[in-house]
């Protein structure tokens, strides 16, 4: 049975082989790289919304090459521990699928059978985590109205991407987690150091939400080097700097060969009460 629900009227898609249906017959084409398109023209607020074609492959020609290894070890070591055997799996703003598809493998390779679902706004990624994604499903969805059926959820993560906690309420079950990525104050310093003249540090709080209780706040350190302007202006890329930042500090950083920076995030774990 599928982990998508018709965007329509709610009802259980049934996966067929070319296209997901429920059973008031809506119909969804499934695309040559595996995904399907669940976002209804009225949760679109653009012809093309999410992250564009050049940020989506910027954040692939980065963590394909795993500079962000410590963050995806810590996250299959959560979903090791967090998804029982058949149970669900979530990557609700999955990207590119860099930590979707590395879930997935650490789960295979763990003997836990599992299914798993990951759903992004834009088109881009999520055809890249469907080519990508050995097995699993795929689709181009609203965070905020996710296609996924009531209570099914064992394990929720949510990296770097909108916090939608009514649907996260919704969609995990009972006992189950969900894991909520976002940089600790001192990410990328070093580049920001070279982006701006007053760089400030990312904000830190805890905050909680009803029907969850807090686990852990697990804290991911380490330091990068990246040794050609390639790699250097793909971090820019993938990050909301490359939105904000003054012509010179872009100059700035496009004229470094290398560029060492720490990396830091905070993984805020919960749990469905």
């Amino acid at each position: 049975m599928s982990l998508f629900r018709c965007p329509i009227c709610g009802a259980v898609l049934t996966r067929e082989e070319r296209s997901y249906r429920c059973g008031k017959n809506h119909c969804y084409d499934i695309a040559k790289e595996g995904y399907t398109h669940l976002l209804p023209v009225q949760q679109k607020h653009s012809q093309n919304p999410g992250d564009d074609k050049a940020m989506v492959r910027s954040r692939r020609a980065f963590l394909s090459k795993d500079y962000y290894a410590p963050l995806r070890r810590q996250l299959e070591q959560l979903a090791l521990r967090y998804t029982p055997a058949e149970g669900a799996v979530l990557d609700s703003g999955c990207g590119e699928g860099y930590y979707t598809a590395a879930i997935s493998r650490a789960l295979t390779e763990g003997g836990i059978p599992h299914r798993l679902a990951a759903v992004d706004i834009s088109k881009e990624a999520v055809r890249l985590t469907a080519k990508n994604l050995q097995q699993g499903e795929c689709a181009v969805a609203s965070v905020y109205h996710l296609p996924i059926m009531d209570g099914s959820i064992d394990f929720l993560l949510n990296c770097f991407s909108p916090l939608a906690i009514d649907e996260f309420r919704r969609v995990v079950k009972q006992g189950g987690h969900f894991a909520y990525v976002v940089p600790a104050a001192e990410h990328l310093w070093q580049m920001k150091e070279v982006l701006y003249d007053e760089p400030y540090p990312n904000e830190v709080k805890r905050t909680p939400y009803e029907g969850f209780r807090y686990v852990d706040v697990l804290e991911v350190r380490d330091t990068i080097t990246l040794d050609n302007p390639e790699d250097i202006f793909a971090l820019f890329q993938m990050t909301p700097y490359s939105w904000k930042t003054p012509a010179e500090g872009v100059a700035r950083l496009k004229s470094l060969a290398t560029l060492t920076t720490d990396i830091a995030f905070h993984i805020h774990l919960f749990e469905k009460e």
